[in-house]
């Protein structure tokens, strides 16, 4: 069946869509790519809501904008992760998560069923409802132990394939805290270091560095989970304070930040492979290389521009036969869970009868994944 994928994700800079092939080959998915890209994500939305009428509007307009974001593409499924409104993370547990974009709109426009809100039935399950890029890359990268897949978006996340199983956490910001920098430092007229421009031009500042990591998210065993609640504007605010740097000196010490923070969760691999907006910023992505083995998902057939909106297709697939789409070792969550509500379309909802065993691997069309 084809299947249309749609996640706008913590950096809030796009809506990305991607439509994929998918067919099961016993206990094998295949995924064969068919297009992917972004549409503007509306920039009056970025605005955290003030009350409920704001979210309201907010969860409406989202799924509006989803909505014309699947509309041209022809297909049997749209999966939506939304927009994460919130995630509420306290003494290391998820207690609760909120995604907006009613998939209503989504069903409506395209008339096509929409399987929405995937992460609240891990978090319900005892689980974080993250990383689920764990998803993808557990099937994906099964035949690549010591592997590890990490996707730089407003947060960062890793999946690591080891001998005993799946480990997967949230490493830390990705590009969060660097966008927030860039924001507040242009008045609002830039939302990101459009190709590490002012990080290259600036020097890590060691007393801010040593401030950030001191921060006591990374120092938890995985699984683990953050978002822009934790790693926001207030709280660069606070970490910088009294201290006075030229805003290149700051970008380049957040994307050193990154870097650090993720090639400390990925000691050890054979290979790190990356995907997501962070891979476009050249100092990030030389500093990774100076850490790490890094190559970008695109080497192994799978578009790092689109992963994520492949993988929101790729759970929706796997809702839709029955299949459970979380890795409990990657979350934390109790046990296996199918995921999401499903939203019909125009016409009666028929499910197929679902799959008679589990998925244990995931090629990309005529790809096989090797490091």
């Amino acid at each position: 069946m084809r299947v249309i994928g749609l996640i706008s994700g913590t950096s809030m800079d796009a809506i990305d869509v991607a439509v994929g092939d998918f067919t099961l080959d016993g206990p094998v998915v295949v995924l064969t790519p068919v297009a992917h890209g972004e549409h503007p994500f509306p920039p009056e939305l970025r605005a955290p809501p003030a009350d409920a009428r704001d979210l309201c509007v907010l969860d409406t307009r989202l799924g509006q904008a989803f909505a014309e974001a699947a509309r041209p593409h022809a297909a049997d499924l749209v999966a939506s992760l939304g927009q994460t409104a919130h995630h509420w993370v306290a003494d290391g547990r998820c207690l609760g998560t909120l995604q907006v974009g009613a998939p209503a709109w989504i069903a409506e426009a395209t008339g096509l069923p929409v399987v929405a809100d995937f992460r609240v039935r891990d978090v319900a399950a005892g689980g974080h409802g993250a990383p689920l890029a764990s998803t993808l890359d557990a099937l994906w990268l099964a035949e690549l132990p010591g592997a590890v897949a990490l996707n730089v978006g407003g947060i960062a996340n890793i999946t690591r394939i080891t001998p005993d199983g799946v480990l997967a956490c949230d490493t830390g910001p990705g590009n969060a805290l660097m966008d927030a920098a860039m924001t507040a430092l242009s008045g609002g007229l830039r939302t990101h270091d459009v190709d590490g421009e002012f990080a290259a031009r600036g020097h890590v500042h060691a007393e801010l560095l040593d401030r950030l990591l001191a921060d006591p998210y990374y120092a938890r065993p995985a699984p683990k989970s953050t978002g822009k609640e934790h790693f926001d504007r207030a709280y660069l605010d606070r970490v910088t304070d009294g201290l006075v740097m030229p805003a290149e000196d700051l970008l380049a010490t957040l994307t050193e930040l990154t870097a650090r923070t993720v090639a400390d969760a990925c000691a050890g691999a054979s290979t790190v492979i990356g995907s997501g907006g962070g891979m476009r910023n050249p100092v990030l992505v030389d500093s990774l290389r100076r850490r790490v083995d890094l190559r970008r998902s695109d080497d192994l057939g799978l578009p790092a521009d689109g992963k994520e909106a492949y993988l929101a297709a790729l759970l929706g697939f796997l809702t839709w036969h029955g299949l459970p789409a979380n890795v409990p070792a990657a979350t934390g969550a109790t046990g296996p869970r199918l995921l999401g509500s499903i939203t019909p379309g125009r016409a009666p909802l028929r499910l197929p009868e679902p799959a008679g065993a589990p998925v244990t691997g995931l090629r990309i069309g005529g790809h096989r994944a090797r490091a």
